[in-house]
Formats: C-alpha cells, sequence, structure tokens
C-alpha cells in the first residue's frame, strides 16, 4: 500500500497539531464555552484556506524542476532565471496590491477579502492547468507555441495569481482582530505560524505527491478545486466578528480601543501608519523576513538539485521530506515565539523578534561554512524555524496590535507588502548572482552557489537590529478599558 506509507508522515503531522493545539497556555479572559468554540469554527477553516492558498502559491517552485527536465531547442523549459523572472513578477504585483488590498478589507470586512482571495487564486490556478496541459498535449514541445512563450504566459498567470492571494494575509488578520484580546494574540500568532506551515507542508510535499501520481498539470488543478471546496465553508461559516456571530463584541485592548469617531480616510490612516516608527520598523523587519523565508525554501531544493553529483543531497532525509520539516519547524518556531511573548514578555512582541534573528545571524553565518556539507539541509530547517517564528508573531500578531482592529488591513497590507518587497529583492539578488541551469557545469559546481548563504549574513544582521529597536513597543489603546468578552 505505497499511498498509506506517504500519507503516514501527514498523519503524525496532524497528530503533532492537535497534541501542540491542545497543549497551547489559555488565559482565562471570561470567554464562555460557547464563544470559544464558536471562534474555533471561525478561524479554523479561514486558516484552512490560508494553507489552501500557500499550496496554490508554491505549486510554481514544486512544478519549476519538473518543466526543467522538459528541453526546447535543449534549453530547460523553466531555467533558474525562468523561474526567478516568474517569481518575482508574482512577488512584486503580491507585495504593491496590499496597497489597494488592505483598504479594501478594513472597508468591506475579512470575510468579503477571503472570499475575493480564494476565488480569484482557484481561477488563476485553474488557468495554469490549462496551460500545461495544453503544452504536455502538443506533438512536440518544438511545436508548441505556449512552451516558447512559458515564462512570459506564467509571470502573467502567477502574477494574477498573487494578486488574488494578496487578499489572504489581510482577511485572517482582520477577521481574527476582533475574536482576540491582545493578551491571547501571542497565542493566536503561534496558531498563524501552524498554519502557514500547514500550508508550506501541502504545498512541498502533497505537491510533490500530486506531481507524481497525477502529473504536472494536476499540481495546479488541486489546489483551484481545495480552495473552491473551502470558499464554500467561508461563506457558509466565517464571521467577521463575534456580534455578527451571535455574541457580544468586546473591547481588545489594541490601538482601536476607544476610537469611536467617524471612519478616518485611506490616505489618512496610510499618513498615520507610515509615521508611526513601531508600523515602520516592523515593516522593514519583515522586509528580510520575506527575503530570508524564502532564499531557503525557494532555492535549498534547487541548490541539492544541481549540485547533487557532488554533494549527493537528493538522498538525504531533509530533501525528501522538505515541505514536513518545514512545516515541524513552523509549528515549533511559531509556537516558541507566540509562548513566550505572552508569557515571558508580556504580550511583547520585539524581544522574541530579536531573540529570533539573532538564531537567524548565527546560522546564516554557519551556512556559510557548511553548505557544501550534509549539515547544511538541517541548518536551514533550524533557519526556517526561526524566520517563520518571527513572521508570524510580527504579520501574524503585532500588526492587529499596532493597526487595531479599525485599520488592520492598512497595517497588514504595510507590512506584508513589505515581506513580498523582500521576497521579490531575494528573486531578483538569487537571479543575478546564482549559477543559471543554462549551464549544466557551471550550476553542478558547489563553489558557484556560495553567493546564496553569503547574501543572507547581512539581511540577517539588519534585521537583528531593526528588531531590538521594538524590545519595549507596546500598542497604545486610545482609552483604558477592561476586556468584556463574549
Amino acid at each position: 500500500m505505497p499511498y498509506l506509507a506517504e500519507l503516514a508522515p501527514l498523519a503524525l503531522l496532524l497528530s503533532a497539531v492537535v497534541l501542540v493545539l491542545a497543549r497551547l497556555p489559555r488565559l482565562d479572559l471570561g470567554h464562555s464555552r460557547a464563544f470559544r468554540a464558536r471562534r474555533v469554527q471561525n478561524w479554523l477553516p479561514l486558516g484552512l484556506t490560508y494553507a489552501f492558498l500557500y499550496m496554490g502559491r508554491y505549486n510554481v517552485k514544486v512544478s519549476q524542476h519538473a518543466f526543467g527536465d522538459l528541453r526546447r531547442a535543449g534549453a530547460p523549459l523553466m531555467s533558474n532565471a525562468d523561474f526567478a523572472t516568474i517569481f518575482g513578477a508574482g512577488t512584486v504585483v503580491y507585495g504593491l496590491s496590499f496597497l489597494l488590498n488592505g483598504p479594501l478589507t478594513d472597508r468591506f470586512g475579512g470575510k468579503r477579502a477571503i472570499l475575493v482571495g480564494a476565488g480569484g487564486s482557484a481561477v488563476a490556478n485553474l488557468a495554469m492547468g490549462a496551460v500545461t496541459a495544453r503544452i504536455l498535449a502538443a506533438p512536440s514541445l518544438e511545436e508548441s507555441a505556449l512552451a516558447g512563450q512559458l515564462t512570459a504566459v506564467f509571470s502573467g498567470l502567477y502574477a494574477l495569481n498573487m494578486y488574488f492571494q494578496s487578499f489572504g494575509a489581510v482577511a485572517i488578520v482582520k477577521v481574527n482582530a476582533p475574536w482576540f484580546h491582545v493578551r491571547e494574540r501571542g497565542v493566536f500568532g503561534a496558531i498563524f505560524g501552524i498554519l502557514i506551515s500547514l500550508g508550506i507542508y501541502f504545498a512541498f510535499d502533497w505537491g510533490a505527491l500530486v506531481l507524481e501520481h497525477l502529473g504536472l498539470a494536476a499540481v495546479f488543478f488541486v489546489p483551484a478545486t481545495l480552495l473552491a471546496v473551502f470558499w464554500v465553508i467561508d461563506l457558509v461559516r466565517v464571521e467577521d466578528t463575534p456580534g455578527a456571530a451571535g455574541f457580544d463584541d468586546f473591547d481588545t485592548a489594541d490601538a482601536s480601543s476607544g476610537d469611536d469617531g467617524p471612519r478616518l480616510s485611506v490616505r489618512e490612516v496610510f499618513l498615520r501608519m507610515a509615521r508611526d516608527p513601531v508600523i515602520v520598523t516592523i515593516a522593514f523587519v519583515e522586509f528580510c523576513s520575506g527575503f530570508l523565508r524564502q532564499a531557503i525554501m525557494q532555492w535549498f531544493r534547487t541548490f541539492a538539485k544541481q549540485t547533487d553529483a557532488a554533494l549527493g543531497l537528493k538522498e538525504s532525509f531533509v530533501y525528501a521530506n522538505w515541505g514536513l520539516l518545514l512545516c515541524c519547524a513552523g509549528i515549533l518556531g511559531g509556537v516558541f515565539a507566540g509562548v513566550i511573548s505572552d508569557r515571558v514578555f508580556g504580550s511583547r512582541r520585539g524581544p522574541v523578534a530579536a531573540l529570533l534573528y539573532g538564531l537567524m545571524l548565527a546560522g546564516s553565518v554557519l551556512l556559510l561554512f557548511t553548505y557544501t556539507t550534509p549539515a547544511v539541509g538541517w541548518i536551514v530547517v533550524f533557519l526556517s524555524m526561526a524566520v517563520i517564528g518571527v513572521h508570524g508573531m510580527l504579520s501574524g500578531t503585532a500588526s492587529m496590535d499596532f493597526g487595531g482592529k479599525k485599520n488592520v488591513g492598512i497595517a497588514v497590507g504595510i507590512i506584508d507588502g513589505m515581506v513580498y518587497l523582500g521576497t521579490g529583492t531575494m528573486a531578483v539578488t538569487y537571479g543575478l548572482l546564482l549559477p543559471d541551469d543554462t549551464d549544466p557545469v557551471a550550476a553542478a559546481d558547489p563553489a558557484n552557489w556560495m553567493s546564496w548563504p553569503a547574501a543572507m549574513i547581512p539581511v540577517a544582521l539588519a534585521g537583528v537590529v531593526l528588531a531590538a529597536r521594538l524590545w519595549n513597543a507596546r500598542p497604545t489603546p486610545r482609552v483604558s478599558a477592561g476586556a468584556n468578552p463574549g
């Protein structure tokens, strides 16, 4: 039963997730059992939708090597440089889209945002799957006009996909801000990290299974189908506020507390946040996170595959279980960050980010000297743990705290926009620095990959310095008010 053997890691992973969620510390803020149960029914389908958005985002990476194994006029159908172009186009669009989609989410609500995002991403993935199927159905790649234009076509479709994807992060934070008091949000940051990690697992390991058993086009069709299913579930179960679900709304003690005045214009809110040193510092920290997270996720397996003759990393446990290990690392990072933020640092997010960035800096320096050894896989897993912990803590939690539930969409837009500006910078940087597999000899030489770890070090150092500036930052409510949970 090979399918059961391949699904065994998933069963183990889900058991670990359930155990972690069950053991997360709980604060007694007066929430009724019915309220807590309804809150789970709200964030869980929303969170799984977000995870499947990840699957429909990183499937382009999963498809890269399969496209690369196809040859047209002797060259790979998708080279390293082609992938960097496609991924770079998508991430730049993703980052810039927050400037529009953050305010739209604040105005129309997180539920509508997740429905637009999931629906649009499903359609874009269907289109990428249809293009792929059309190319594979051609008598030969030389005769396929689409094959000759793959980079241009996928750049456009992936950019469209990433526009809709950008609603996901804004929506999940916008919906959950009214449901979680600021003192609970460290734990929610841990949950957010788990959801990100599950998405990475779905993308890489489920994507690999789909590629192996159902073919290349299905890498795009399957996430589209899952997003369509969860679109229906979100429509039925997700509500923007406790009040919309039949419970009392309550003061969350974030930056919007006491702000009962008229809604400010988008320009006024944006300018206010752009002048807020805490929001701006968080945004620049997350720029570093976007660079580092994707430097690891997008390039380790490519490095391992193309240098396999010299290093033999394709036979390693880390390579074979990449998505699973990234997921476990993300869960550990998210839980560590969330719990110590609430329990050790009094719900401050800065100290956790600074500590994790210190670990990333040390790990990046170590990687520079060990990237040609078998230890490389475990080091990048460790780095993933640290950077996903920071990302969940800042994008998923600090954005709620300092943006406040009233304007959190714009706050997430600024912060996550910088994440993907960092990702786009990473794509351009590595597209220029790393060897191109159109020259297989150069790509197979590990010495030509030194710029991969080297470029991480200054970015990690910048992250440490910036995160340290957030050490004592706390949200300031407009009035002091106690919680009155439903």
